[in-house]
């Protein structure tokens, strides 16, 4: 994606980071980070978000740097120069982007799916997987100030549902689900930062924004950092929520649903229904992102000549 006239302000590039960090995963990742720390899955969401800023700070430096549409592209042609390794390693982050997108689009689908009337048939989930990728690449084809608009508005309503949700969920949390007795070994909280870490993974689409942001050098770095520190506070409070109202026995067992199966408590039946809502919007957002971040990754590749032009 070439250079389209500056348009990505501050706070469109701190949505694009939280649109790209909160997708599919945090829907699914409390269950199995809550398998290894149990009730104490909130200290691990701070641990992981403590290292998630460090490696933002670092890698806003270096966008800051070298501010370019291809982001780690650009930093790999950097360090190592236009030729055979880095194009390499570009092609593989290109296709890896990719699978991404693709395992985004069909969490998507089957959330989209859920909602239908019963019987309706599964090959639906690839359809609506499909359809939502041609309708943001049709929105990305209209430059970064559609990507933007688009991304501020799906990111408002989706993170307007888990901050409602986690609030909702603070309310009537059982303080002795929550208690330190109950914690598991501090070993085991730091071995559950190898998965809620995850969480935070996609922070770097921002990087890609650069060459569309009127000073880089200033708003890159605050941007990473923003998106960060909003996401971690979110994740914290939506830790604190679900284990304070489910012990970690029903969130374990609820798995990829342990959001969806902590709602009931607080809204009952349609509970489900608010996370797949929330789960579509937020699968939604992540596709928008990272098909901006991997058009802009494509014309630096080209422009490197890893790429025909």
């Amino acid at each position: 994606m070439h250079k389209s006239g500056q348009t990505v302000s501050f706070w469109s590039a701190v949505a694009m980071g939280i649109g790209a960090m909160v997708g599919a995963g945090i829907f699914a990742l409390l269950g199995a980070a809550g398998a290894i720390a149990g009730s104490a899955v909130w200290i691990s969401f701070a641990i992981a978000g403590g290292i998630a800023l460090l490696s933002g700070y670092s890698l806003g430096r270096l966008g800051a740097r070298y501010p370019a549409a291809g982001g780690m592209v650009e930093y790999l042609v950097q360090a190592y120069g236009v030729g055979r390794f880095s194009g390499t390693m570009s092609v593989m982050m290109y296709l890896g982007a990719l699978v991404s997108i693709s395992l985004v689009a069909r969490t998507f689908g089957t959330y989209a799916v859920a909602l239908m009337p019963a019987g309706t048939p599964q090959i639906m989930v690839p359809v609506m997987a499909a359809m939502i990728i041609l309708a943001f690449a049709l929105i990305n084809l209209g430059g970064a100030r559609a990507m933007a608009r688009a991304e501020n508005l799906v990111v408002l309503i989706k993170m307007g549902v888990l901050v409602v949700f986690a609030l909702a969920g603070l309310i009537y949390i059982d303080p002795a689900q929550l208690a330190p007795a109950s914690y598991p070994p501090v070993s085991a909280i730091f071995f559950s930062v190898a998965i809620t870490f995850f969480a935070y993974e996609g922070f770097r689409v921002i990087t890609n924004a650069a060459e569309d942001m009127a000073a880089p050098a200033r708003t890159l770095p605050r941007a990473i950092l923003t998106a960060i520190g909003i996401v971690m506070l979110v994740y914290i409070a939506l830790a604190v929520a679900v284990f304070g109202n489910l012990p970690p026995d029903k969130v374990v067992e609820a798995q990829d649903y342990a959001l969806a199966e902590a709602a009931r408590p607080v809204f009952g039946t349609t509970g489900f229904t608010i996370v797949a809502i929330a789960a579509l919007f937020s699968t939604a957002s992540a596709i928008n992102a990272a098909l901006y971040a991997v058009t802009n990754v494509t014309y630096e590749m080209a422009r490197n000549g890893a790429l025909p032009a």
